[in-house]
């Protein structure tokens, strides 16, 4: 009888896949015929070799895999952990956020081999009797799915449960809109105030309150009258350690914006181009009054000592402009419902609309505001009734 040889350490279970090693150790089969493997996973052939090992140590001693104890809360730390280098720093700060506040105080101490649809799902349902937003429903979806991918990548999971789990419905309120009048009395309001052109700018271009606070000078060409939307200011909580250092937990950030969409080009009005001029030489002046105490940040829109102007700043000084325009309560982000509906009252196409506001598709322009192009549908609907039921033309006999 030929003798069998003895295959190395996981050499037959180990592969490649993409830029991941990957490897195999087989159980047998279930009592129901399935076979049974722990999958391991890491950047090189020798440390999934190590693993390995680590495996078949755990199984001599009669234990299980070290992986089959790993709770969700212990894998989407270090999931957190890893994340910069791989997203931007934002993205990472935001996806820490969902993890601490949402995900593991509710799925933290579950086994991450033994979670289920229905308790994905379950989170899913109390975060709506909560009170929670669809749409936020939708990102610790997001966040949770794409931590358990990566459990997927490595071998820990044969499923992402969050992928199976019945995403939320978004709805899109209608939102309140200004008036073509009303948008002229907030202006007709804002005439001498040191953010006018701030308040011009975001109505006009429909621009989020991040991308007007983020505009620099350098965005502003006035020889070619083009305006360049590439970043926005944002409020990111700080990491631990440095919330310690610096006494805050919070700092305002500039950042890229993400898709090649909302990083768009605008042309500047003859309006627009006097308002910002105007704007520029108030600057000037604010920067000789600061003397040495400017802070120079090359902003166009900054407080009176050259620093950024926070967003929850500027929603207050909105809300003032509003009922100082005799108008009541309107946020920042109105303004941009506003600059979507008046372009599209006036006749604007859908497309270009959604090139305007930066939407990543033109089907979530739609979505938010397609019910307000009920005149271009009824057109369209009188057009091919007149061309079918038209009366006495000689292209219409039997």
């Amino acid at each position: 009888m030929t003798k069998r040889r003895h295959r190395g350490w996981g050499e037959d279970s180990i592969y490649k896949d993409g830029d991941r090693w990957r490897g195999a150790i087989s159980l047998g089969k279930t009592p129901d015929g399935r076979r049974r493997r722990i999958k391991v996973s890491g950047a090189t052939k020798a440390e999934v070799i190590a693993k390995l090992k680590e495996v078949h140590r755990a199984l001599d001693a009669g234990a299980e895999s070290p992986t089959k104890r790993l709770t969700v809360g212990a894998f989407l730390d270090r999931w957190v952990e890893n994340l910069p280098g791989r997203v931007d720093q934002s993205t990472a700060a935001d996806y820490a956020d969902t993890v601490r506040l949402h995900l593991k105080p509710a799925l933290g101490s579950k086994l991450l081999t033994k979670l289920s649809v229905s308790e994905v799902d379950a989170l899913w349902t109390a975060k709506r009797k909560a009170g929670y937003a669809a749409n936020s429903i939708r990102i610790m979806r997001t966040v949770l799915r794409s931590a358990l991918h990566q459990a997927e990548k490595e071998g820990l999971l044969v499923r992402n449960v969050a992928a199976l789990s019945d995403p939320p419905k978004l709805d899109h309120p209608e939102g309140r809109s200004l008036t073509i009048a009303e948008a002229r009395q907030l202006l007709d309001a804002a005439a001498g105030d040191r953010l006018e052109a701030a308040y011009a700018v975001t109505l006009t271009f429909g621009l989020r309150r991040g991308e007007t606070l983020g505009l620099s000078w350098s965005d502003i060409d006035f020889d070619a009258q083009l305006v360049h939307v590439r970043r926005q200011l944002r409020r990111e909580r700080l990491p631990i350690e440095q919330q310690q250092v610096r006494g805050r937990k919070t700092q305002l950030v500039l950042r890229d914006l993400k898709t090649r969409r909302s990083r768009r080009t605008l042309h500047l009005t003859p309006a627009l181009d006097g308002l910002l001029r105007s704007h520029r030489a108030r600057q000037n002046a604010q920067r000789l009054a600061a003397g040495p105490d400017w802070v120079d940040s090359d902003l166009v829109f900054t407080t009176r000592r050259g620093t950024p102007v926070d967003p929850d700043n500027f929603a207050r000084y909105f809300h003032r402009l509003c009922v100082r325009a005799g108008l009541g309560h309107w946020t920042p982000h109105e303004l941009r419902h506003s600059a979507a509906s008046i372009m599209l009252a006036q006749g604007a196409p859908l497309r270009v609309v959604s090139e305007v506001l930066g939407h990543a598709s033109i089907a979530i322009t739609k979505d938010i505001y397609g019910h307000l192009i009920g005149d271009e549908k009824a057109e369209a609907t009188k057009a091919i009734t007149e061309v079918l039921f038209r009366q006495g033309s000689a292209n219409d006999s039997a």
